[in-house]
């Protein structure tokens, strides 16, 4: 999507980092990275990661922050590459998030953003499941008990069409995803607050805030449309709520 291997002297500013696995691969690839996220077990997590690979490393800055706070993003200072996948449209307030991640954009610098695609009335039948499943342990075994099992028969669906063995497609998944069905079924459910938006509307969001498209994936299932963007030189950061 960077159409780019190699980070060396770049820097990568990694919003909303989870466990930290691609600020590792970041850092691998030559870039000085600075990660936060809002969970403090994720930025445990990460700290771990940096100590086994990168121990005493000062091109790898880790820190508890919330992408929902303007006066912290800004003071992160401004990256090369600012990355956050998946992350924005779980936040509660996804126009802030999308706004504060160009604040932290150098001017000419890359913006990576992965958003769930809007699919209408299944997006919104999704945010009811998913609020329910957060709503306490009721909840969460209602959910669990209908869909986990559902993600399971269509897994194995999939596996003997496309494959011709039911096996098929849970093997090809966790290899993919680096998770079974089941986690990533758990994941799925659990995340929420949850918001999406239709590829025109993230583009023209970004378009009024100064940014250039340069690479777009799309999806019409319930994944996530994948933008980079590109801040343009000597134009005034600006922009409007979706």
């Amino acid at each position: 999507m960077l159409e780019s291997s190699d980070l060396a002297k770049k820097t990568f500013l990694d919003i909303g980092c989870g466990s930290g696995l691609f600020s590792l691969a970041a850092r691998h690839l030559g870039a000085v990275v600075h990660s936060f996220d809002y969970d403090p077990r994720s930025v445990a997590c990460k700290r771990e990661l940096k100590r086994r690979f990168f121990p005493d490393d000062d091109a790898w800055k880790i820190e508890e922050g919330s992408a929902l706070d303007q006066e912290y993003v800004r003071n992160t200072g401004t990256f090369d590459v600012v990355y956050s996948w998946g992350v924005l449209h779980h936040a509660g307030n996804m126009s802030r998030t999308l706004e504060n991640a160009a604040i932290t954009v150098k001017e000419g610098g890359l913006l990576y953003v992965a958003i769930y695609n809007d699919q209408g009335r299944v997006s919104r039948f999704w945010r009811k499941i998913k609020k329910a499943y957060c709503s306490g342990t009721m909840g969460r075994m209602a959910a669990s008990a209908v869909f986990i099992p559902y993600f399971i028969s269509e897994s194995l669906a999939i596996g003997f069409i496309k494959y011709g063995n039911p096996m098929g497609h849970i093997r090809a998944h966790k290899t993919k995803r680096g998770m079974s069905i089941y986690h990533d079924s758990i994941d799925w459910l659990g995340g929420y607050p949850f918001e999406v938006a239709r590829a025109e509307e993230i583009i023209r969001f970004y378009t009024k805030a100064g940014f250039e498209l340069q690479n777009l994936t799309t999806t019409n299932r319930r994944g996530c449309n994948q933008y980079v963007f590109r801040r343009s030189v000597g134009q005034r950061h600006s922009s409007e709520a979706l």
